[in-house]
């Protein structure tokens, strides 16, 4: 069964409108485990503007299944990452003030850096993944960076599914195909949903985690995070 983990970004989102430390971030990452939840992501951004860098470090000790970090390899965000230790860092090719992550990284461009940031990482025993869109250039290049994973970018997919889910779905297929040829473990990530999540899962072959953190928080509010959390579990169940 493919893992979810649950992206908690928009539970700090709500604590950092109001101040405070209402809603408890630990608090949500705990009980999204106690709920059922395979793991937990954040990504912390250089303005803090929803998970902040202590939030990590908060999150370290209370966490039970994967913790994966998100975040833009820059040296505070390095620093952070080999302190915190997690089970997983997804490298996102975000820079500072974007909205949300909108591309994946061109490995061929930046295959030196990746290479040297990864192996940093590998130092401290972390396993890495790289967030990428389903060029199969891209994904045979990341298998020379020495990533263990990529994380599939998903916002096409799920812009395109209402259309024609047959042709959504097809270049992910096809992307899979390739990461699995040259022995790169699979997730994906973005907009996946309610909606559109089952139907992914079910023709990608080798998924191993989907991280979903925006569609199921709002999700929550309407149905409670407890039952959220298995109708998610649910879609991923073959």
């Amino acid at each position: 069964m493919t893992r979810l983990s649950v992206n908690i970004n928009k539970i700090a989102t709500l604590r950092n409108a109001r101040g405070g430390n209402m809603p408890d971030v630990a608090r949500a990452a705990i009980d999204c485990e106690r709920f059922g939840a395979q793991g937990i992501t954040v990504h912390p951004r250089p303005d803090e503007r929803h998970i902040r860098y202590q939030d990590v470090l908060d999150l370290k000790p209370v966490v039970t299944t994967e913790f994966n970090i998100e975040g833009y390899p820059n040296r505070k965000f390095i620093d952070l990452v080999a302190i915190a230790k997690p089970a997983q860092v997804t490298l996102v090719p975000d820079p500072p003030g974007v909205l949300t992550s909108n591309a994946g990284w061109n490995t061929v461009k930046h295959q030196q850096f990746l290479t040297e940031v990864i192996h940093e990482f590998h130092s401290h025993g972390i396993r890495t993944s790289i967030f990428i869109e389903t060029d199969a250039i891209m994904i045979e290049n990341a298998s020379f960076t020495g990533t263990d994973r990529i994380e599939l970018y998903t916002e096409q997919y799920a812009t395109d599914y209402r259309k024609n889910r047959e042709a959504a779905i097809k270049p992910f297929v096809e992307a899979a195909q390739v990461a699995g040829k040259v022995g790169l473990g699979l997730n994906a990530g973005h907009d996946l949903n309610l909606i559109n999540l089952k139907y992914f899962a079910q023709h990608i072959s080798g998924l191993l985690e989907v991280s979903i953190g925006h569609a199921l928080i709002c999700d929550a509010l309407y149905l409670g995070l407890e039952n959220t959390i298995q109708l998610y579990l649910n879609q991923l169940r073959m």
